[in-house]
């Protein structure tokens, strides 16, 4: 399973056979040796994919403001991990995109949280930069259109401890920004099945890299979508560091 340009290909090895002498290889049997079975799995394709460094240059910076809201880096990893599933697998890419449950694998990913520092249950935005080899990311836009689709009528987000029933997905018009772009309303049943929540996902693709934009409230209110300057600001800062 599961951005600048990495440099190398990964391959797989593979050892000769011999007892070092240089001579034939073959024993006294006159029998060509069976070439042993390799155990190690090909490397992934990170070709064209942004390293680690590119994309934290790309990102949102530590305190950096945008309007009213402020960025930060997350303290106790990433959110959305491998700890959110979805049942069935093909809503997966709504729930979480993280190496250990969704297919491809990135190359790369930073995370940064975006919020008013002063509103304990105000608007939330969970913004990511994926890199992925070859036509990883545009199979990731593949994958959350269909789910979108097949979706529609509400999923299971099973989670370590708890589970959330997502009671509809709504495609809408996403932001005319890079190769393509999706974007997605969720109606959200509460863990406890009493309340009804409401959060929004917008994705972007530029070439192989992804910005994920998730936005939400400790709160029953519908903020209306991921507040378009956290995504304006995001996109500018990522079209500059690419331009360096």
């Amino acid at each position: 399973m599961r951005t600048g340009v990495a440099l190398l290909l990964g391959g797989l090895l593979l050892a000769g056979c011999g007892d070092g002498s240089g001579g034939d290889d073959k024993p006294q049997g006159g029998t060509e040796p069976k070439p042993e079975a390799s155990t190690s799995a090909p490397a992934p394709d990170t070709a064209g994919a942004l390293t680690s460094a590119q994309l934290n240059a790309a990102a949102l910076a530590d305190g950096e403001k945008v309007g009213r809201y402020t960025a930060s880096e997350y303290t106790l990893g990433a959110p959305l991990g491998e700890s959110y599933t979805a049942a069935p697998a093909v809503c997966q890419p709504l729930v979480s995109l993280a190496e250990e449950v969704a297919d491809p694998d990135p190359a790369a990913e930073v995370h940064r949280n975006v919020d008013v520092p002063d509103e304990l249950t105000g608007t939330t935005v969970g913004v990511t930069l994926r890199s992925y080899g070859s036509d990883g990311a545009a199979t990731v836009l593949k994958n959350l259109d269909t789910a979108g689709k097949q979706c529609a009528g509400g999923f299971t987000e099973e989670r370590a401890i708890a589970k959330a029933q997502y009671l509809k997905v709504e495609t809408l018009t996403a932001p005319k920004l890079g190769d393509e772009a999706v974007a997605f309303k969720f109606t959200i049943l509460d863990v406890k099945g009493k309340l009804k929540l409401y959060e929004y996902l917008t994705v972007v693709r530029s070439g192989t890299t992804t910005l994920s934009f998730r936005g939400e409230i400790t709160d029953t209110k519908d903020i209306g979508g991921v507040p378009p300057e956290v995504i304006d600001a995001q996109w500018k800062k990522f079209q500059g560091a690419a331009k360096v």
